[in-house]
């Protein structure tokens, strides 16, 4: 009786498998973090507990600490995680405004660039290739605006940073417009941010205040409740609305000078 052998993978198929790499160890990384309960420790109360020790080690380390705070930065923002608001207030903090403005803003960029090429090398084309052909169509109108569309989203966080990135992926942007409007468009808002951080040790010491008094009162449940983002004030979220506004005019107008020249 003749041997039968296993028939032998394709090219194509070795191809999907270690496309897919990267993303399983991404879902693994993410898995792991909150089965470990790491992402807890991203807060603002965990922040004030070392807040004091985190200064020593700026005053003593400054480039390794501003090193490592780039890579947890990096490594947060390519898993997803909801801390980029907190982490860019804490850069303006630890650093100074100008240098945690820049350092976060090169940082998320690099992040979701990582969460980007993975999404789209692993799920967007494959995706985008079974999809029907008005999503192609959509797909295909993205990409010829993506730049300012991409730009408008950033300015106007309407979506999750995580849902954008996948959204850019799935549609087949190129890299370089993505990147480049990520960090142009995020600008606005990291330096916001840093320079709200600036300034936290007024809020830092207002906060330690009333927990000093919540536990004075003999309660348990005094934990420093603190959200990143009620720092952007409700001027400030309107400039960055107008921004992006500005930023769809050109769209606008383009398909605007379209439809008449197609009429006419």
């Amino acid at each position: 009786m003749a041997k039968t052998y296993p028939k032998p993978e394709s090219p194509k198929e070795t191809g999907r498998f270690w496309r897919m790499v990267p993303l399983a160890l991404v879902l693994i990384a993410i898995g792991a973090v909150f089965a470990t309960g790491a992402h807890r420790s991203l807060t603002f109360e965990t922040f004030v507990r070392y807040q004091a020790w985190l200064q020593e080690l700026v005053a003593d380390h400054g480039p390794a600490m501003l090193g490592l705070y780039s890579l947890i930065y990096v490594a947060a923002v390519t898993l997803s995680l909801p801390a980029s608001a907190f982490l860019t207030a804490i850069g303006g903090y630890l650093f100074g405004w100008p240098l945690g403005g820049i350092t976060a803003n090169l940082a998320a960029t690099l992040g979701a660039a990582n969460i980007f090429l993975i999404a789209r090398s692993s799920l967007g084309r494959p995706l985008l290739e079974r999809a029907g052909t008005r999503i192609q169509g959509l797909a295909a109108g993205f990409r010829k605006q993506s730049f300012l569309y991409l730009l408008s989203l950033r300015l106007i966080p309407v979506m999750p940073f995580w849902l954008t990135n996948l959204a850019a992926a799935f549609f087949g942007m190129r890299l370089r417009p993505f990147v480049l409007a990520t960090q142009l468009g995020m600008l606005p808002a990291s330096f916001a941010f840093a320079l709200a951080g600036s300034g936290l040790d007024e809020v830092i010491a207002k906060h330690e205040k009333q927990r000093a008094a919540c536990l004075a009162l003999g309660r348990s449940d005094c934990a420093i409740d603190f959200n990143a983002k009620s720092l952007l004030t409700p001027e400030l979220m309107t400039a960055l609305a107008l921004l992006g506004i500005l930023a769809l005019i050109p769209i606008v107008l383009k398909q605007w000078r379209r439809r008449e020249a197609g009429e006419g």
